[in-house]
């Protein structure tokens, strides 16, 4: 969970005429399958892509993330640059220790990732549906770990069936002395 204390501020609304004042606020934010969920039924488009999102779409987003109950909406307009370079630090932390040895890491998977495929999955590999409240990249981790485990194992192709069986002989007659 990442926190973040808003200062108290005054705004000054020439709409209305009038003087805004937003109270000191304890922001608590999670960037979790709950909150992406949330941002994709407003946007209607899929969170998890390259391309950029807009002020509007980004703000809607730490909306989506905040665990407090009715927070003031002004508190999000006094959100400052170090703010915002707070969450997206947080939002990209990968939040494990887990490591990945990407044997495929030429093939570019072009499938569209929406917050309903990362359900399935969860159900898929039966996933605890708590877990949707964890950080997104643990829990695309373990979508990803239980993908491994449950993967048939890859055939070894000959050459490297052969490949393997010559340096098994080869240490063998070092192992002995012997020529064959």
């Amino acid at each position: 969970m990442l926190e973040l204390s808003i200062s108290d501020r005054e705004f000054y609304d020439e709409k209305n005429n009038e003087f805004l004042y937003v109270k000191p606020t304890l922001l608590r934010l999670e960037h979790s399958l709950v909150s992406v969920s949330k941002w994709e039924s407003e946007w209607k488009v899929p969170f998890l892509t390259q391309k950029d999102k807009t002020l509007e779409q980004t703000e809607s987003y730490v909306r989506c993330m905040t665990v407090n109950q009715n927070v003031d909406p002004m508190v999000y307009r006094c959100l400052t640059q170090q703010h915002i370079k707070a969450i997206n630090e947080y939002i990209s932390d990968e939040k494990t220790a887990t490591t990945f040895n990407d044997r495929n890491k030429g093939r570019i998977n072009r499938q569209v990732i929406t917050s309903e495929l990362i359900y399935f999955w969860m159900a898929q590999y039966n996933i605890p549906m708590e877990c949707q409240k964890w950080h997104l990249s643990r829990l695309l981790t373990l979508i990803r770990i239980a993908s491994i485990k449950n993967a048939p194992e890859e055939k070894m192709s000959k050459n490297a069936i052969l490949s393997q069986n010559r340096a098994l002989n080869a240490a063998r007659r070092k192992a002995l002395h012997t020529k064959g």
